[in-house]
Formats: C-alpha cells, sequence, structure tokens
C-alpha cells in the first residue's frame, strides 16, 4: 500500500503544449501544473521580476502608517520596532531597523523572550517601553490580535502601527495604522506576504515617499529569508523577493549570513531556498527556542567580523542541542499520543515539554499521523501551546470558535500558537476533538502526494534538472517537480543514519542506473522489493565534494 495517496496530475492540454512549444514537453507539463497557462503568466513567473511586485499604496492603512513614522522622523522621537522570536520576525525586525536607521531615524529593536513573555504584544513590555521614552511601537510579524494591548497603549499616549500577515479577527485593534494583506478590506494584490514580506512594504512605501525610490532592495536577502523560513507559498510577489534575496546572499552575503554559510558548510554561491529552510533558518530560531532571539538579529546586523563568527558559532552550537532536544521531546511525546490511541485531533500534554520546541513536536507529530496535532507545557496556572495542522482542517479557524477559553491565540490555517488558563485545558480539547472529529468524518487520513509527471528514468538524463532550475526558487506553492517511475529495479538497498532512519538505494532502468535516497523511510525496509514505483525529486549530491545528481524518494509501492 502506498504510504501517501498518489495525486497523478492531469496531462496538459494540447492547447498549451502548443503555447509552450519553445520547451520540451515535460517542462510544459510542468508550467501547466504550476496553473502557468497564459504566456504573460509564463514570462513573468520564469524571470521572476518587479512584475511580481505589487504597489505598497494598495496595502491597507499604509498612507497613515507612513505619515505616523515620518513624523517621527522629522520630530527624532525613538521608535521600538517590536518583532516576533521567529526568523520572520527577526528579519523583518533587522529590515525596519536598518531601513530606518538609512534615514536618520532612531529606531531600537524590541523581540519579546518565547518562555517568560510569550508570543506578540504584551502590556508589560509596552508600558516598559513607554518609561524608556519610546512614542511609537512598530510590530512585525504580529499585533493583530492584540486588542486589549493596543488599548492599553492608547491609555498611555503610545502610538502603535502594526504590520501583520496573521489570520484577523472580526474586530480590528484600535491602532494608528494596521497593516495586513489578509484583512477583508484589503486592494492588494498578493495576499501571502510574511511579516518580513510586510515590514519591506511598509518601507518601501516610505522611500517612495522620500525619493528614494529602489533603496529597500539592499534589504531583500532579510525578506527572503523570513519568506521562506515562515513556509510562505513561493508564487506572486514571494517568488521574485526570494529570487532577488538569494542573488544578495550568494554574490554579497551580508557578515552574519556568511558565518552560517561556513559553520553549516554551505558552498557560497551556491544558495538555494531549500539552503534556507534546511540550514539558515532552522539555526535563527535555534536562539529563540532554547534562549532569546536577539542574538540572531544581532548576527544580522553585525558589522564586526568577529561578533558575527562568535555569534555563529553559539548559534550552531544552540542549533545541535536543539536537534538533540527535539529528538528526545518527540520520542516522549509521540510515545504519549499512542498510549492515549490514534484520534482525529492529537493532543500531547505536560508540565515538561519545552515550549521552545512545541512547534515543531507538534509538526512531526501531524506528519507522521497525518492529524492536526497540538503539543502544550502545561503549568500550574496557566499553560501554552503550539498547534500544527493538515490541509484539511483550518487550525485557527477551530482556535477562534475556541477564543473564549483562550488568553491568546495566533497563527495561519496550518500553524497556531496559543495560552489559556490550565483550567480551560480539558474543555478546550474536547471542543477541538468535536471539530477535528466532525471535519475529517469522510477524509482518507493519508497525505496528498501530488505527481507532476509519469516518466522512465532514462528520460531524465540530459539537461532535463538545469532545465527544471528555470523554475525555482522551488517550496510551499511551487514544489520542486516531482515524477513517478514504475517498475524499476532495485539494484541494492540498504539503510543509513543514526537508527537507521533512512533508505539509500541504486534503482536501474532502461540501462541506467540511479542513486536514490529515502529520508525518513528506514522503517519501511521490509517493504523494499526487487521492482518498485517510485516517487521522488531530483537533487544534488554534494558529499564528498563531488556533485552528483540522485533521486530523493519520497514514497514508493511494489510493482504490480
Amino acid at each position: 500500500m502506498n504510504h501517501y495517496r498518489w495525486n497523478i496530475l492531469p496531462p496538459a492540454p494540447e492547447k498549451h503544449l502548443a503555447a509552450t512549444s519553445g520547451f520540451s514537453p515535460l517542462i510544459a507539463q510542468l508550467l501547466y501544473n504550476r496553473g502557468l497557462t497564459e504566456p504573460a503568466q509564463l514570462e513573468a513567473f520564469l524571470s521572476a521580476d518587479k512584475r511580481l511586485a505589487g504597489d505598497p499604496s494598495q496595502l491597507p492603512d499604509i498612507e497613515p502608517a507612513v505619515a505616523r513614522i515620518y513624523r517621527a522622523l522629522l520630530s527624532g522621537e525613538t521608535m521600538a520596532i517590536y518583532g516576533d522570536f521567529d526568523a520572520d520576525g527577526i528579519t523583518g525586525t533587522a529590515i525596519l531597523v536598518q531601513g530606518l536607521t538609512s534615514l536618520g531615524g532612531k529606531a531600537v529593536p524590541y523581540i519579546p523572550h518565547r518562555l517568560t513573555e510569550g508570543y506578540g504584544l504584551n502590556i508589560t513590555a509596552l508600558e516598559n517601553l513607554h518609561r524608556q521614552g519610546i512614542s511609537l511601537v512598530v510590530t512585525v510579524d504580529c499585533g493583530i490580535t492584540a486588542l486589549p494591548e493596543v488599548k492599553r497603549a492608547n491609555q498611555l499616549g503610545l502610538d502603535i502601527v502594526i504590520t501583520d500577515h496573521h489570520s484577523p479577527l472580526p474586530e480590528m485593534p484600535p491602532a494608528v495604522a494596521t497593516i495586513n494583506p489578509k484583512r477583508a478590506d484589503s486592494s492588494y494584490a498578493f495576499s501571502e506576504l510574511t511579516g518580513a514580506g510586510v515590514a519591506l512594504k511598509l518601507l518601501q512605501a516610505l522611500f517612495q515617499n522620500l525619493g528614494k525610490e529602489g533603496q529597500e532592495e539592499e534589504l531583500m536577502d532579510l525578506a527572503a529569508i523570513g519568506t521562506v523560513a515562515d513556509m510562505a507559498p513561493l508564487s506572486g510577489e514571494n517568488r521574485y523577493l526570494v529570487k532577488e534575496g538569494l542573488k544578495l546572499m550568494n554574490t554579497t552575503p551580508r557578515l552574519g549570513i556568511g558565518e552560517i554559510i561556513s559553520q553549516a558548510g554551505l558552498t557560497p554561491g551556491n544558495l538555494s531556498a531549500e539552503s534556507i529552510s534546511w540550514t539558515i533558518a532552522p539555526r535563527l530560531n535555534a536562539a529563540g527556542r532554547l534562549a532569546h532571539a536577539m542574538t540572531s538579529y544581532k548576527l544580522l546586523m553585525t558589522e564586526s567580523p568577529q561578533e558575527a563568527r562568535d555569534l555563529a558559532v553559539w548559534l550552531e552550537e544552540k542549533n545541535t542541542e536543539r536537534q538533540k532536544l527535539t529528538a528526545k521531546v518527540w520520542a516522549i511525546a509521540r510515545e504519549q499520543i499512542v498510549a492515549q490511541g490514534i484520534t482525529p485531533m492529537l493532543v500531547a500534554a505536560d508540565k515538561d515539554y519545552p515550549l521552545g520546541i512545541a512547534g515543531l513536536i507538534a509538526g512531526r507529530l501531524a506528519e507522521e499521523f497525518y492529524r492536526p496535532a497540538i503539543v502544550v507545557r502545561t503549568g500550574e496556572t496557566v499553560s501554552s501551546g503550539s498547534g500544527r495542522s493538515i490541509p484539511e482542517f483550518n487550525i485557527i479557524k477551530a482556535l477562534t470558535e475556541c477564543r473564549e477559553l483562550l488568553s491568546h491565540f495566533g497563527g495561519h490555517s496550518q500553524a497556531a500558537g496559543f495560552t489559556l488558563p490550565t483550567k480551560n485545558l480539558p474543555q478546550l480539547q474536547e471542543h477541538l476533538a468535536r471539530l477535528a472529529t466532525e471535519q475529517l468524518a469522510d477524509t482518507d487520513l493519508r497525505p496528498q502526494l501530488d505527481i507532476d509527471a509519469e516518466v522512465a528514468l532514462p528520460d531524465l538524463s540530459g539537461d532535463t534538472f538545469n532545465t527544471m532550475q528555470q523554475l525555482a526558487p522551488f517550496g510551499r506553492g511551487n514544489p520542486s517537480p516531482t515524477f513517478l517511475s514504475h517498475r524499476t529495479e532495485v539494484v541494492d538497498c540498504r539503510t543509513m543514519g543514526n537508527g537507521a532512519q533512512h533508505l539509500r538505494l541504486k534503482l536501474k532502468q532502461g540501462g541506467t542506473v540511479w542513486d536514490g535516497v529515502g529520508f525518513r523511510l528506514g522503517s519501511y525496509l521490509a517493504e523494499i522489493s526487487p521492482q518498485l514505483d517510485i516517487v521522488y525529486n531530483l537533487e544534488i549530491d554534494s558529499w564528498g565534494g563531488k556533485e552528483r545528481l540522485r533521486l530523493n524518494m519520497v514514497d514508493f509501492a511494489p510493482a504490480e
């Protein structure tokens, strides 16, 4: 039995193939699968240039936001840039501080501590900022649901400008301006910007008003990191931001990024979106998960080579520590879930679960069991949790329906966080379990795997891989092309990695032999048969200083 539901995408019609006659049939199929059917669409997608960028004046509340910040610049007010503690919030904070400072502004960063302050605006922090002489707070990647916090700021005489991309509530906070492309009244063409992306658009609008158009392009490396780290779809404007940001990182990386590249063993000048998601973002996130996210902010902003090196070494150590802790806690949480019985909504709760990695654990549980999962760190009076979901279940919508039980919450359809009185936790579990049971009743709870095309392994030789790179950067919304090959012969297969968790294979078809790897498929070794139907991506293996193509196997089944 397949471990996924294989969904072979329909073949492109002859009309599309004729319109894309300059491409091979395989590339034409890949373009069709991504909804690119018009010549103008194709050109804009492949070039990923400024045509994909939206006009910042179309964002809601952009004019009052620019006016208030401009007034602060003129009067020499000190502004606080209040960002979230994840990579998106950190990079967005760095974008605004660096950009406003370049205009002569007094901008100071404020990133709350994940464990002691929690997500988003908090009243104590706002009161402290006000006492320090701050008169304007600009949020990054948070604030859209902070109604009581903004009301308290208003009482203090502290102005708030919100920049966020999370799902809004029906009532907007009473801020000077609330910039969010997901607002119901937004006329902005692209709603999937991240916190860093929205921060960059605010800065772009400010620069345009001051006759410094284009100056924000120097900060696209930060926007690219935030966009990929937050798993935003790499389509529309995000595609442009990431492509331009990668150019900067590959040609003139800032000191801190250069040191991460060095410490992690990446190849300078050869970074991709995958380099961000698998290497750079986890290291930036490690600081906020285990200590304080300000360390990652300092790494991005430093102009001292020695400080960049020291901070990168520290982050490398923290990331290793985070990996070990995640493996340990995941095993405990998984055991708890299995002991409780696999239900439509998975909930693991314990006083010893570290809040900094709760989202990672929830993500791994959701991935393995293909059900929405919540991991909660319980306290005597207050508990906090993180949830990750599947496409068939909107977790932020579910939490919104339970908002009377929660103190704070926020997030997206697939990822959310919350805080609540511990006494309300059983009731929350009951409500979420009911919602999941109702909504997933008729769902085949195996993840769907979209397959771009059925091909034979010999068809992938020659220039196929290089041609496919025209579609990069790959990520959510523009996945790496996925292929199905029938009846491949297994020449060799063995496990590798700690705990034999991965598979290494040699596969033969039509006289060609390919190396293959199946990450996290080691437990399926007994299902390997002499001939397999395999689903995979093509990737470059850089092991041992040599580069060669290999198959990254996503799923397989015995050949019929």
